[in-house]
């Protein structure tokens, strides 16, 4: 990752991370696809963002408690494949690998997340 490229590979392709995730996770504007929202949780785990993890967890599927591992350090992120979720869509999937350490070990995390709109904005809801 190049200085000041967006944590999550960028879009488009190495944009700034003031032009990507940059405003939803200074909840300067809200994600406008199921994607971008993606985009933005993971961010939020590389820069140990907590309340943007909060704000963009589905009320309906969120933990009495969670947290961010300090000791997990996110390393790159691949989308493997978008299911609708565009802006006039009303749910959404997305399917991706996190790579992180843990531990010393480097490891792979495969989910395929569910994603639907709550008074207009996207949320995240739960892996399956």
């Amino acid at each position: 990752m190049k200085q000041n490229e967006c944590f999550c590979g960028g879009v488009p392709p190495g944009a700034p991370v003031r032009e990507c995730c940059g405003p939803a996770l200074e909840a300067e504007q809200w994600p406008r696809t199921a994607e971008a929202l993606m985009r933005s949780r993971y961010s939020a785990f590389v820069t140990n963002n907590e309340d943007h993890l909060f704000r963009t967890w589905h009320p309906r599927f969120r933990p009495a408690h969670f947290g961010i591992d300090p000791n997990t350090v996110w390393t790159g992120l691949t989308i493997l494949n978008v299911e609708a979720g565009q802006e006039q869509d009303s749910v959404g999937v997305v399917e991706f690998e996190a790579s992180y350490t843990e531990d010393g070990r480097e490891q792979v995390l495969r989910e395929r997340s569910r994603f639907s709109k709550r008074a207009g904005r996207w949320m995240y809801e739960e892996a399956f």
